[in-house]
């Protein structure tokens, strides 16, 4: 058993202990509370003077897909071979050995969705992996987590510049929904071929793959920085009646209201990176402050390596500054990133049962200065700062 005393524990559930006490056992969190009578056997933490945290949740990143420092050779992230691929996997893809899982746990971040990148229209199968282990099936603890898409620029800017479809924001909405009426069409066979005794149909990789989506057994999650591109998602999902997150979300900020009204799910960032591109010129921390205000639920993401993932705690900082909330921006990158990728009954939040995925830190973890002085993951200790 390992026991962490002393601490100021930000449950992110259920409040903050101060002088509190966290015991560690097989893998998961045994116990939390203030007056807890420590184990003689116990492996003691004396964390007098810093704060305990869940573990920081990555909820879209590409790293071990897109390494870092290997350039063309250790860029897997996109299958530019077709707009639509729902059939490729990011796990297939996923190098545990990629520098980028170093810096994220010296960063404390224990878990993070890595879906496919967004220069197709439907761009494959996306992965929830804990930053910890060499062999990625082992790391996986939600697999598949949802099928990419993309709107706006990236998949008609890949495709219409080789005089392909999609060339327009039309054909991007227009080809997946063929992509999903073909695929609609196949379960409805597969179906009738159980209920009915007919034929199977010939196998399509493609539709199969978008088989869970179409049931609501995983969301679709879809790219989308500007304002129209968002609602075209929305509108798009509504129409199939499936399940789905909106990844960037830009300009949130101008259809607020639409969101709240929605129950969408948004993933904001990467908010610390200039605008690129026209569609997200207008990328600034208003839109995350504005979400919150309106009762939107959301949470930071960084999209490593676009932004390095170790500066998503100092994201969530900045938003502080911005106006909003402490808990509030403490929960956007725990336990509404959790809900955001489906593992908030396993992680997210110090609670009795969850996987002991926590950080001691030295200070503030959303101020600059804050380091992680411990990385836990799964009761292990993966990163311990020297000194």
């Amino acid at each position: 058993m390992l026991a962490v005393v002393n601490a100021r524990i930000h449950t992110v559930s259920d409040g903050v202990i101060d002088e509190g006490v966290l015991f560690i056992d097989d893998g998961r969190i045994a116990a939390v509370g203030s007056d807890l009578d420590v184990p003689e056997h116990a492996d003691v933490i004396d964390a007098r003077g810093r704060i305990v945290t869940p573990g920081i949740i990555e909820a879209h990143a590409h790293v071990g897909i897109n390494e870092l420092g290997l350039g063309s050779e250790g860029s897997d992230g996109n299958e530019r071979s077709d707009p639509i691929t729902p059939q490729v996997d990011a796990l297939d893809a996923i190098n545990p050995r990629d520098t980028g899982f170093d810096d994220f746990r010296r960063a404390g971040i224990t878990s993070t969705l890595i879906p496919p990148g967004s220069g197709n229209l439907i761009g494959g199968v996306a992965a929830v992996v804990k930053c910890r282990g060499n062999i990625v099936d082992e790391m996986a603890i939600r697999h598949p987590a949802g099928v990419k898409a993309a709107l706006g620029q990236n998949p008609k800017g890949a495709y219409g510049g080789q005089g392909k479809a999609p060339a327009t924001r039309m054909a991007n909405a227009a080809m997946i929904r063929q992509a999903l009426d073909k695929a609609r069409q196949y379960l409805r066979k597969l179906e009738r071929s159980e209920d009915e005794g007919k034929d199977i149909p010939d196998f399509d990789a493609e539709s199969d793959a978008l088989i869970p989506v179409l049931r609501g057994e995983i969301p679709l999650r879809v790219h989308c920085h500007r304002a129209d591109d968002i609602v075209t998602a929305v509108r798009l999902c509504r129409e199939y009646d499936i399940q789905y997150t909106l990844e960037h979300v830009t300009e949130g900020d101008h259809v607020a209201d639409f969101l709240r009204e929605n129950d969408a799910l948004c993933a904001v960032g990467p908010t610390l990176k200039y605008g690129t591109k026209v569609e997200n010129r207008e990328r600034s921390f208003h839109t995350p402050v504005q979400l919150a205000r309106k009762g939107v639920r959301f949470c930071f993401i960084t999209d490593h390596p676009v932004v390095a993932g170790q500066y998503l705690p100092l994201t969530a900082g900045i938003a502080v500054s911005w106006g909003m909330d402490y808990h509030t921006a403490l929960r956007s990158i725990t336990l509404s990133a959790a809900e955001h990728i489906g593992i908030d009954d396993r992680t997210g939040s110090i609670e009795a049962g969850k996987d002991a995925d926590i950080v001691i830190w030295s200070g503030d973890p959303l101020d600059y200065a804050g380091l992680a002085d411990y990385t836990i993951i799964d009761g292990h200790i993966v990163h311990q700062r020297e000194g």
